[in-house]
């Protein structure tokens, strides 16, 4: 009774069945990769700008907040580069410098959007060198003089490292706070980045290697990560009795990423363990005559950046001054007395007590 029911399906069909079935999944596989654009500040519909910016020379703007004693009567002035997933507010040495050290040193510190992150404009040009560029940049058109400090925390730190690169000459000093490490750096050891990247957990590890591999994948593996999801995962013991002094967040966070997550994370990731053109173990010392000095902060729990590699690092780099901090994880810095020390040994060139 079924005979003629079912009839063999013309090739011609199968062809064009499967055309549209292969063109279907290529569409959705190049929306899935593809991140959404921008939403600009101070377009039409992009967040409002409420920062002072500085308009740099390739017509990007940069938004900064300004710290400490005013600019005209400080004595150092202080460039501060935030991290990951953080703002221009983020800026912990300055929010817990105490008036003290603020007031006796004439300490001037301002802080920044990084491209992408708060209200400074996305960079999709960005590369290793850029930040560093457009840090020189924002030296002077705020007028800070012929050299300036600059302190940089987990991401940010990683920057300082373009800075000692790039505009050596115009540094009065450097200090870098747990700087994130880039496992594909030429110079560390295989055995040693084989290790510690293992110890990571595996959304992590994949995160890492796309962004490094094929970083137009980003957008897709990103999402996946716990370092995006702000996993509890990477915090240390010391970190969870700290992080209750960030609660004022809350009151700005949402600025963080409003331009969009692939222009602040995911391009800080592509950045942070993409290909660089320099290792920081080939780095040489920009005050051979001592009239600055270098500062790498490290506490010996931290768990999204690894003990070890910072200090193999430090060892390659004797004219660094390291500074590991027993039982201190991450936010280290939010720990009462630290940003005094690190500013004080920052301006001194001396060892700080802590």
């Amino acid at each position: 009774m079924l005979t003629g029911v079912y009839r063999k399906i013309p090739s011609g069909l199968l062809k064009t069945a499967s055309a549209i079935m292969c063109g279907g999944f290529l569409a959705w596989a190049f929306l899935a990769i593809r991140p959404p654009p921008p939403k600009i500040c101070g377009s039409a519909d992009g967040p409002p700008i409420t920062a002072p910016r500085i308009k740099l020379r390739d017509g990007r703007h940069l938004a900064y907040k300004e710290h400490g004693v005013p600019k005209d009567e400080a004595k150092h002035k202080i460039i501060y580069v935030h991290g990951f997933d953080n703002c221009r507010h983020d800026a912990v040495v300055a929010n817990t410098l105490s008036p003290e050290i603020t007031e006796s040193l004439g300490v001037y510190i301002v802080s920044f959007d990084r491209p992408g992150y708060g209200e400074s404009d996305p960079d999709p040009n960005r590369t290793v060198k850029s930040l560093a560029l457009d840090i020189e940049e924002l030296a002077d058109q705020l007028q800070l003089g012929t050299r300036f400090y600059v302190i940089g925390f987990s991401m940010g730190g990683q920057v300082i490292w373009s800075c000692l690169k790039y505009i050596p000459h115009r540094l009065a000093g450097a200090a870098l706070l747990a700087p994130v490490i880039n496992y594909w750096w030429p110079g560390l050891p295989a055995n040693l980045t084989k290790e510690v990247y293992s110890q990571k957990n595996l959304k992590d590890q994949w995160a890492f290697r796309a962004s490094h591999y094929f970083p137009w994948l980003t957008y897709l593996w990103f999402h996946a990560s716990s370092t995006s999801a702000r996993s509890p995962d990477n915090l240390s013991r010391q970190d969870l009795e700290l992080i209750s002094k960030m609660a004022d967040r809350t009151n700005y966070v949402a600025q963080v990423r409003q331009q969009g997550e692939h222009e602040s994370l995911h391009r800080d990731i592509i950045i942070g363990m993409g290909k660089w053109e320099f290792s920081p173990t080939d780095l040489e010392n920009p005050f051979p005559n001592n009239e600055g000095s270098v500062h790498l902060w490290q506490g010996d729990e931290d768990v999204p950046v690894p003990v070890k590699l910072q200090r193999y690092i430090a060892q390659k780099l004797p004219w660094i001054q390291y500074h590991e901090i027993p039982g201190a994880g991450h936010l280290f810095p939010l720990a009462d007395g630290m940003s005094d020390a690190i500013v004080k040994s920052l301006i001194s060139g001396n060892e700080a007590s802590i």
